[in-house]
C-alpha cells in the first residue's frame, strides 16, 4: 500500500496534463433532476440551537460537469451526502441543478456561459489545458485559504494552481498510454512492445490468431485526438526536444515530426470495423467484450469497461511511436478538476462543496468509486492494478509531462484525424491544417 502511494506521488510529481479525461459522451447539456437534503431539523452536535430552530436557508447550486456523464450516479449521490451535511451543520437546504454535457461540446458551452454572465457555481475545467486561460480571464476563484488546499499531494498542487494560488480541486490524475487486454496478451504469449517494429510484430501475431489488434471508435473527435499528446509527447521528450518551442514561436511545422503518422497508420489499418459508428461508450463495450486487444485510450474509461465486464483484466502501457525505445513513454497529467467563480451567487456554499470533495473520510469512497487515483494526503485507498502498471514505467524514468499544446490545436487534430482516417484529408493536408491552427492560436494568445 505504502509503495503504491509512493509510486503515485512520483507519477503526479511529473504530470502536467493530457488527454482528456472525463466522460466522453457527445450528448447535449441537459439539467438533471434536482436533489436536496431532508427538511428534518438537525440533531447534529455542530448545529447551534438557534440554527436548528430557524427556518432553513434554501440554496440551489448550478453545477456544470463537462465530460463526466458516465459518473452521474456517483456525483449525484455524493452531492446528496453534501446536502445532508450542509443541512445538519449550517441549516442550509441545498438543491442541485446539474448538467453533464459531453466532452466534444462542453468547453464551448461553458465559455459561452461564463462570457455571458450565466455562471455555474461549480464547473469542471481541464487542469493544464484550461486553468491558465480561465484564470487569466478572471473565471477562477482563489482557493488557497480553503482547507482543501493543504490536503493536496505536493506533486498535484502546482498543476491546479496559477500564480501560486490553488484555483481548482483535482479529480482525475492520470498516467496513461494505451489500454490492452491482459487476458488476450497472456493467452497469446505477448508483452507490451517497446518499439514500433515490435508493435508491428504484436499486431501480426494477433491477426494470425484471428484477433483484431485495435479498437477504433472515432464517432467523437476527442478520441482520435488522443494520438496528438501521445505522439508529440514521446517525440518532444526524445528526438525532437525543441518542437514545442519552435511551434510557439511560429517557426516550426508538424512536417518535422511526421513520423507521428507511422503509429496512426498502423492502428487505423488494423482496427475494428465501422469506426465512425462507435462512440466512447460503444468502444468501451466492445473492448470489454474482447473484440480487440488494444485501444488508444486512457484509464479514465476503466469504470465504463468494468461495468460491462467486471472480470476484465485491464493493462496500461506506453505507446511505441518509432524504433527509438526512448520515445516509448507514459504520459502523466491531471485532467478534470472542479472550480468555482469569483462571481458565483452562492460562493459560500460552493466553497463548502469543493471542500467536501476532499473530505477526509467520504472522498476516499468517492475517488475509489470513480476509479480515480489518490490526490489528497488523506487518501488511503489502494490504487488499481492498471495504475501500478503505469507506475512501474514511471519509476524507471520512462514517462514525461504531458505536452502543453493549445486547446484549439487539440480540438482541430481530432477533426483532422477523423478526416485522415476517412481519406478526406492527406497527411500533408493534416500537417498544413495543424500548422495554421497553431499559428492562429499564437496570434489569439498575444491579443
Amino acid at each position: 500500500m505504502k509503495k503504491a502511494l509512493l509510486a503515485m506521488t512520483a507519477i503526479l510529481a511529473l504530470g502536467t496534463t493530457a488527454a482528456c479525461g472525463g466522460s466522453k459522451d457527445n450528448g447535449n447539456a441537459a439539467p438533471s433532476a434536482s436533489s436536496s437534503a431532508s427538511d428534518t431539523p438537525s440533531s447534529s452536535p455542530s448545529a447551534s440551537p438557534e440554527a436548528s430552530k430557524a427556518a432553513p436557508t434554501k440554496v440551489e447550486l448550478k453545477i456544470f460537469l463537462g465530460g463526466l456523464d458516465r459518473f452521474r450516479e456517483q456525483f449525484d449521490g455524493y452531492f446528496e451526502k453534501f446536502a445532508e451535511k450542509e443541512k445538519q451543520e449550517k441549516n442550509i437546504t441545498v438543491t442541485f441543478n446539474s448538467e453533464y454535457p459531453g466532452s466534444d461540446n462542453a468547453p464551448q458551452i461553458l465559455k459561452t456561459r461564463l462570457a455571458t454572465g450565466d455562471v455555474p457555481d461549480i464547473f469542471s475545467v481541464h487542469a493544464v489545458n484550461e486553468i491558465p486561460s480561465y484564470y487569466k480571464a478572471g473565471y477562477l476563484a482563489d482557493l488557497s485559504d480553503q482547507p482543501l488546499a493543504g490536503k493536496l499531494l505536493d506533486g498535484i498542487k502546482p498543476i491546479v494552481s496559477a500564480d501560486g494560488k490553488v484555483v481548482a480541486v483535482p479529480m482525475e490524475s492520470l498516467a496513461w498510454g494505451y489500454l490492452y487486454n491482459k487476458t488476450i496478451f497472456k493467452e497469446q504469449g505477448l508483452t507490451p512492445p517497446s518499439t514500433l517494429s515490435e508493435m508491428k510484430t504484436v499486431v501480426q501475431k494477433l491477426k494470425d490468431a484471428k484477433i483484431t489488434p485495435f479498437e477504433l471508435s472515432y464517432k467523437e473527435s476527442w478520441i482520435p485526438q488522443l494520438f496528438l499528446p501521445l505522439t508529440v509527447g514521446g517525440l518532444v521528450n526524445s528526438t525532437h526536444p525543441d518542437f514545442l518551442d519552435k511551434m510557439n514561436k511560429g517557426e516550426g511545422s508538424f512536417a518535422e515530426i511526421q513520423e507521428m503518422f507511422d503509429i496512426i497508420d498502423l492502428v487505423n489499418a488494423n482496427g475494428t470495423n465501422r469506426a465512425f459508428e462507435k462512440s466512447n461508450d460503444d468502444g468501451s463495450a466492445d473492448f470489454a467484450s474482447g473484440k480487440a486487444a488494444m485501444w488508444i485510450q486512457g484509464p479514465w474509461n476503466a469504470d465504463a469497461i468494468l461495468k460491462v465486464n467486471d472480470k476484465f483484466e485491464l493493462g496500461v502501457a506506453p505507446l511505441p511511436i518509432s524504433d527509438d525505445a526512448k520515445s516509448t513513454l507514459i504520459n502523466t497529467s491531471v485532467s478534470t478538476s472542479l472550480a468555482t467563480s469569483p462571481d458565483s451567487k452562492n460562493k459560500e456554499v460552493a466553497l463548502d462543496l469543493l471542500n467536501f470533495i476532499l473530505d477526509d473520510q467520504a472522498s476516499n469512497d468517492l475517488y475509489q468509486s470513480l476509479k480515480f487515483n489518490p490526490v489528497s494526503k488523506n487518501h488511503t485507498f489502494k490504487p488499481y492494478s492498471w495504475v501500478e502498471d503505469a507506475s512501474a514505467y514511471v519509476n524507471k524514468g520512462e514517462s514525461y509531462q504531458d505536452p502543453t499544446i493549445p486547446q484549439a490545436v487539440k480540438d482541430e487534430s481530432g477533426k483532422a484525424l477523423q478526416s485522415y482516417f476517412d481519406k478526406k484529408m492527406s497527411k500533408e493536408e493534416v500537417i498544413k491544417d495543424l500548422d495554421k491552427t497553431w499559428k492562429d492560436a499564437n496570434a489569439n494568445a498575444s491579443k
